[in-house]
C-alpha cells in the first residue's frame, strides 16, 4: 500500500511567527488549567536500579552546516541538562521537557544552534536541543513509562551515515508546544539522569525498584516512495518487543509510524 504524503505548504515568516506564539500561549494555558501533575523534584543521587542507558556523539560533520553551530549546541545541551538531570517522575506524574527546561533565551545563556524549519537548515537561540529529546525518547521506549506526547520529524534532511538506531526513533522539539511528555503510570518512581562528557551526551533512566520487563526496539516496513508531486518520502514503523524476565512471556506492540519528506534523493549514492 502506497503512503500518500501531501506536498509541503510553505508559509510566510510572519505567519509562522504569529502561529508559534499563539500555540505557545495555548500550551501555557493547558499547563495552568490542566489536570496533569508534572514532575519537579530533582535528586542528584541516582535511584538504585538502572533500566536503560544510551549515549550519542556530540559533534558530527553535517553537509552545509557550520561546525560552530555544533559547538554552540553543546552549550545549549549543558544548560538544558542542568534542569533535567536527576528529575524524579513519581507514580502518576508526567515529565514535560519544556515545562522542566523552560524557554531557551539569550538571557539564560543559550546561544545560536542548528534548527530545522520546513526541512531547511537554520539557526536559532537554543538550537540543537532535539538531540536531548531524541536521547530521552529512545531511552523511554525501553521502560514502562508511557509516551504521552511525542512529535516526529516531518522531514528527512540528512542522508544516513553510520546510522545505528532505526529511522524515526527520535523526537523533535520546539518551545513549548512541540513537547516530549512521559507519564509514569506504574507504582514505581523513575529518574532521568543526564551527563555531557567531552565527546558524548550520556543518559540513563533508573527506577526505585527492579522492573520485571526488558525491551527491544526495532523497525519494520521501512521504504522510500516517490510521491505524485515529484518528491521522495520515507516511511517505517517502530515496534518494541517486551519480555517478562520471570515468565519469559514475550509480546510485541506498535510504537509509532513515521512518514517524512526527504530533502535528498535516496537513489543517488546513499547508504541506507
Amino acid at each position: 500500500m502506497k503512503n500518500s504524503v501531501d506536498k509541503p505548504i510553505h508559509r510566510s515568516k510572519l505567519r509562522r511567527s504569529i502561529g508559534k506564539e499563539y500555540f505557545c500561549i495555548k500550551q501555557k494555558v493547558r499547563w495552568w488549567t490542566g489536570q496533569e501533575v508534572y514532575a519537579r523534584e530533582i535528586d542528584l543521587s541516582p535511584l538504585p536500579n538502572e533500566v536503560v542507558n544510551h549515549s550519542t556523539l556530540l559533534l558530527r560533520k553535517l553537509k552545509d552546516v557550520d561546525m560552530y553551530l555544533q559547538h554552540n549546541k553543546i552549550v545549549n545541551l549543558r544548560l538544558a541538562a542542568s534542569k533535567i538531570n536527576g528529575i524524579i517522575i513519581e507514580p502518576g506524574q508526567t515529565f514535560s521537557f519544556w515545562k522542566t527546561v523552560g524557554r531557551p533565551t539569550k538571557r539564560k545563556g543559550y546561544v545560536d544552534g542548528l534548527t530545522l524549519s520546513d526541512g531547511k537548515i537554520g539557526r536559532g537561540v537554543g538550537g540543537g536541543l532535539c538531540q536531548m529529546g531524541n536521547l530521552i525518547y529512545w531511552m523511554s521506549l525501553h521502560t514502562p513509562l508511557t509516551v504521552q506526547e511525542r512529535w516526529r520529524h516531518g522531514y528527512d534532511v540528512f542522508p544516513d551515515v553510520n546510522r545505528k538506531l532505526p529511522f524515526g526513533s527520535g523526537a523533535t522539539l520546539s518551545y513549548n508546544y512541540v513537547d516530549l511528555q512521559l507519564k509514569n503510570e506504574t507504582q514505581v518512581p523513575f529518574q532521568i539522569n543526564l551527563k555531557i562528557s567531552k565527546t558524548h551526551l550520556q543518559g540513563n533512566i533508573s527506577s526505585g525498584f527492579p522492573i520485571v520487563n526488558e525491551y527491544e526496539v526495532f523497525e519494520r516496513n521501512h521504504k522510500f516512495e516517490l510521491q505524485w508531486w515529484g518528491g521522495y518520502t520515507r516511511h517505517n514503523q517502530i515496534w518494541r518487543r517486551i519480555k517478562n524476565k520471570v515468565t519469559t512471556e514475550t509480546t510485541e506492540e506498535l510504537v509509532t509510524e513515521n512518514h517524512a519528506i526527504m530533502m535528498y534523493n535516496p537513489l543517488i549514492g546513499q547508504n541506507t
